[in-house]
């Protein structure tokens, strides 16, 4: 028999990661790429001392008292609204999640997306595609500018930061920002960033990024009243976690005019989406994929394996969630 620690990976990875884990557990691969209801779940962790996750897996009480041999839930992912914390360090659980490494590949892509909403790209391919192209206009899909105007950063952790490098290094945009407290004066000055109220935020910003953790508390954060204090000029780029933005105030605000456009990569009720947005054209819409690059996303496997390792060897992780039994 196997001395080696039981591991349940939940989804699919890179196969010579796979083989990575493998080396040092006794491994139960996924028997296909779907998310593992709660039940089917429960089932497959019996006996298993450490769980691979991603932010699909629902770890709760419920299944943290079916699960008594667990030890180790480790997150490829940064967010981990999936997962109660408190509830895992109750059973004597440890948590961790992959932050740092997947940054500036977000950072990037979100500023891909807030461009693509401003200059109407996909609006654009979508007009040539269908043959709707006749021939030059002066105002032909004319859409705002990005450089020398203010970018709004609601949530400056270490991805709203790098976005904000971005804007003000790159495209001489002017930064203001709301957190819950201000960054030291040493992180704002390099980019002259402005701490604001989040009202005031909203009404001055000419591009919006949201990218705030999920929290109850965030719930429809931006909703049909803050949507109505942007500029009908603006626009809004979300890549935090769905629930924080109202989908359903969002896509009215935008079918009347009332924000310019928007880009989505995250969305109430996901992998749904709400069928007002799919109906417009002024909004950009991807499937969750900001830290979708080949390096960064082995980067979040890789850590998440090195916290397994350490943990079923009796090791502090590298990026804990959680300190264990309370």
């Amino acid at each position: 028999m196997s001395s080696r620690p039981k591991v349940l990976l939940a989804r699919r990875i890179f196969p010579d990661i796979v083989a990575r884990l493998a080396e040092h557990f006794e491994l139960e691969e996924p028997l296909d790429d779907q998310p593992l209801p709660q039940p089917e779940l429960i089932r497959r962790l019996a006996g298993k001392a450490g769980l691979f996750a991603t932010g699909t897996e629902l770890i709760d009480q419920t299944l943290l008292a079916a699960c008594p041999e667990l030890r180790a839930v480790c997150l490829m992912t940064v967010g981990h609204n999936n997962v109660d914390l408190a509830a895992c360090s109750a059973h004597g659980v440890r948590v961790t999640n992959a932050p740092d490494v997947l940054t500036e590949t977000t950072a990037d892509f979100g500023f891909a997306l807030m461009l693509a909403a401003a200059r109407r790209i996909t609006e654009a391919e979508h007009y040539l595609r269908a043959g709707r192209w006749g021939q030059w206009t002066v105002d032909l899909l004319a859409g705002a500018d990005v450089h020398g105007t203010t970018l709004g950063v609601l949530g400056m952790g270490r991805i709203g930061q790098a976005i904000a490098r971005r804007g003000a290094l790159g495209f001489g945009m002017q930064v203001i920002y709301h957190n819950r407290s201000r960054l030291d004066a040493e992180l704002e000055a390099p980019l002259g960033a402005q701490w604001v109220a989040q009202d005031e935020l909203l009404r001055r910003a000419d591009h919006l990024i949201i990218v705030l953790p999920y929290t109850p508390a965030a719930h429809h954060l931006i909703g049909a009243r803050e949507l109505a204090l942007m500029k009908p000029s603006a626009t809004l780029t979300h890549l935090a976690r769905g629930g924080v933005v109202d989908d359903a105030a969002l896509a009215e605000a935008l079918a009347a005019g009332r924000l310019a456009a928007a880009g989505l990569d995250v969305f109430e009720g996901e992998p749904a989406v709400n069928p007002a947005l799919l109906a417009l054209s002024n909004v950009v819409l991807t499937p969750h994929i900001a830290s979708a690059s080949v390096p960064t996303r082995r980067a979040m496997c890789n850590l998440a394996v090195d916290n397994l390792i350490a943990l079923l060897s009796g090791a502090e992780p590298l990026t804990p969630l959680n300190l264990g039994k309370t």
